[in-house]
């Protein structure tokens, strides 16, 4: 995939700087590794929300605003305006410097001694990383041709279940040894020095005349919205992405609290069975955040490689495998998910974790290929700016405290437990909605393409 991968000269003058195939594949294994930090520090959260919730004493509406709507706030508000900066600044220094701003909140999260200066530690993860996505899939676009760029936005892609791996496995086992709050002052380290290594050896395609040519020519906020609010396709797979957030989310933010809450004795024998066999010993949290952490690690990878790659090779053929492939996924996703919450035992339920975990990762690279090819190469990071504010604004920020606000209301006539169970499969049926957009999508995308 990046072997292969060329870079995309605008049709503006002078021309971007050509790079090298050894750079460029450099450039995509370093904004894979920023993405991947980003997703440590945003869900490293989740391993850790019980012991928070113990200690501060939180309702399960706080800890769903604190995995969503603390850090999607600001984070999809503050994408827009830095978006309109990426289409006409340096993207590398933009990059690096949302790494080492979230990088640095995120360690500050583990000094808070309440849920409101643990909230505002959350919306600076957010304000940080409002950043790093749309100025990175605008330089991915430029590195790559349209045949490969689902591909190498699927490989972009992977930093969401490995960061998700890192972040339950490293924040789950550092709880067990040293608490929440060692968890989050650790792993906030790796990113400023991953932020000062990007701002240095990143490559920018755009040389410095070629930028000032850029910021002449880029659109007005005016022009652009006008570019995306007559493409009707671009509509519609923002409205899957909304879906598709909404249910990853409010799944992700409480996955570890359903399986603490309803299968706290089949983990514990699990992890002394662990103990018998390798001499390994883990508490209940560190053995849960291992195995959750290499199912959404592996198979979240498996996915998102499986998504960019069958969409690339369909698309030889038919532009509509943009939409279609993912709107599959999406169908199945209900039925394997109510499997998974609903059976009682603990190998089970943690077994069959591991299909839903592969359907949602597929949709990656074949929506945010379809985005950046919707629009002409001067709009890319404000289109997906403006995807992602609603996708966040509504799936991250509302998805988990959704959940909480089920389970709180639940929790007298059911019990915790149960009250999580069913807050997580009423959510789940969401991606019922995903499928329709993506399929309402499907009708208009090959008129819709222009770049």
């Amino acid at each position: 995939m990046i072997e292969d991968a060329t870079t995309t000269i605008s049709v503006l003058q002078p021309k971007p700087t050509v790079l090298s195939i050894h750079y460029r594949r450099y450039a995509l294994i370093m904004l894979f590794l920023v993405y991947m930090l980003n997703f440590v520090d945003r869900q490293i959260v989740n391993i850790l929300a019980e012991p928070i919730k113990r200690e501060l004493g939180l309702a399960d509406w706080q800890l769903g605003s604190l995995t969503g709507l603390s850090f999607a706030i600001f984070y999809a508000t503050l994408a827009l305006p830095i978006a309109r900066w990426a289409e006409r600044a340096n993207r590398v220094r933009i990059i690096a410097l949302s790494a080492i701003t979230w990088s640095f909140f995120t360690a500050t999260c583990g000094v808070a001694q309440n849920f409101t200066q643990l909230f505002l530690a959350r919306v600076g993860v957010g304000v940080g990383e409002a950043g790093c996505t749309p100025a990175s899939q605008s330089l991915i676009s430029d590195y790559t041709t349209r045949e490969k760029r689902a591909s190498a936005l699927a490989f972009f892609s992977m930093g969401i279940p490995a960061g998700s791996l890192v972040g339950m496995v490293v924040g789950g086992l550092i709880a067990d040894k040293l608490g929440w709050r060692a968890s989050f002052a650790l792993v906030g380290v790796p990113g400023i020095i991953l932020g000062l290594l990007a701002y240095f050896t990143l490559p920018e395609p755009r040389d410095s005349s070629f930028a000032a040519s850029e910021a002449q020519n880029a659109p007005t906020l005016k022009e652009a919205l006008h570019e995306l609010g007559k493409n009707r396709t671009y509509f519609w797979l923002t409205v899957a992405m909304v879906a598709m957030s909404f249910g990853i989310f409010s799944n992700l933010a409480f996955q570890s609290s359903f399986f603490l809450r309803n299968h706290a004795n089949g983990l514990s024998d699990l992890a002394i069975r662990l103990n018998d066999l390798t001499g390994i010993q883990l508490g209940a949290t560190g053995f849960l955040g291992t195995v959750l952490g290499l199912i959404i690690g592996i198979f979240g990878a498996a996915g998102t490689w499986l998504g960019g790659w069958s969409t690339d090779r369909a698309l030889r053929s038919n532009l509509n495998a943009y939409a279609t492939i993912p709107a599959a996924a999406a169908l199945c996703l209900p039925f394997a998910l109510f499997a998974t919450y609903l059976t009682s035992d603990t190998v089970a339920a943690l077994c069959l974790l591991s299909l839903p975990m592969l359907l949602q990762s597929i949709y990656y690279g074949p929506i945010f290929a379809a985005v950046q090819s919707l629009v002409r190469p001067r709009t890319r990071a404000t289109a997906t700016a403006i995807f992602l504010l609603f996708a966040n604004l509504i799936g991250l920020g509302l998805g988990p405290l959704s959940v909480g606000l089920i389970s709180d209301l639940l929790a007298p006539s059911l019990g915790s437990g149960d009250a999580i169970r069913w807050g997580l499969i009423s959510t789940s049926l969401v991606y019922v909605l995903a499928a329709a957009a993506f399929m309402i999508a499907r009708k208009s995308i090959k008129q819709d393409i222009v770049s």
